[in-house]
């Protein structure tokens, strides 16, 4: 399977009724604009990869809207992932088929797990990925797994749950902390380290980046890791003004530079 050469920084949409928001804890849903728009600014800032999330398919059990991921691989100029609604191997195929690179499996991946590994047969490994929504419970504040938009726990520990999707044939692990999302607070090092040492497949996390130095230092502390992030590139400025924004070459070039696998 092939790895990840270097760092990524990936913006992650988030859709709902076919429009971009942006949401705080998974709650609070905020309209920010047209997703299609969001993409064609983020082909002409040359972004690495792109994430977008249906956040109701899964909720309403709705199939993924095949006419917007259609729309959104025509417009890309940058590699895909969608996520939102996927339940069958047939749903990972036709997504595919209309030009995105990977598929985002979440809630499917715990209630279907053999799902990814005939996902995997039918498109290759490379192109799905286990999306791993997480937050802290209980008096220990204990990392546990949640699907259905952060409503419902699953009983996994997020490490456990990573080693468990990469053999069933997982070809990417995202790690998104529910806590973090929408806070802008840094990333959740804590729970990146732990996932990060279950597994070797390459790995995406999502939820906390408010400046480009969590950034710098996520990737300086863990070198090839994807470094995804939704309000830092959809928001500008401390009163939150809607500005899609993205690190110019030479600043992203700063960013990564010297980090470990990148030297």
């Amino acid at each position: 399977m092939p790895r990840m050469l270097r760092p990524r920084i990936i913006p992650c949409l988030l859709v709902k009724n076919g429009g971009l928001v942006k949401t705080v804890r998974f709650g609070e849903p905020k309209y920010v604009g047209d997703p299609i728009n969001a993409v064609r600014i983020f082909n002409e800032k040359e972004v690495d990869e792109l994430v977008v999330v249906d956040i109701d398919a899964t909720m309403h059990n709705r199939a993924p809207n095949y006419t917007l991921i259609a729309n959104l691989a025509a417009e890309c100029r940058m590699p895909l992932c969608y996520g939102g609604g996927v339940t069958s191997v047939d749903q990972v195929e036709k997504i595919i088929s209309l030009g995105v690179e990977k598929v985002a499996i979440g809630a499917a991946a715990v209630k279907t797990p053999e799902l990814i590994s005939e996902a995997a047969i039918r498109v290759g490994n490379q192109s799905i990925v286990v999306v791993l929504d997480v937050k802290k419970v209980g008096l220990f504040r204990r990392y546990e797994v949640f699907i259905q938009n952060g409503t419902l726990g699953t009983g996994f520990e997020p490490a456990e749950f990573a080693r468990r999707a990469e053999a069933l044939g997982a070809g990417e692990i995202v790690v998104n902390n529910i806590d973090r999302d929408g806070e802008m607070s840094g990333y959740d090092l804590e729970l990146i380290s732990r996932v990060r040492d279950a597994t070797s497949l390459p790995m995406s996390v999502l939820g906390g980046a408010g400046s480009l130095n969590d950034i710098r230092d996520l990737v300086h502390k863990f070198g090839i890791i994807g470094a995804a992030a939704g309000s830092l590139f959809v928001f500008k400025g401390k009163y939150r003004a809607v500005l899609i924004n993205y690190p110019g070459r030479a600043e992203k070039d700063a960013l990564l530079l010297n980090s470990k696998g990148n030297t």
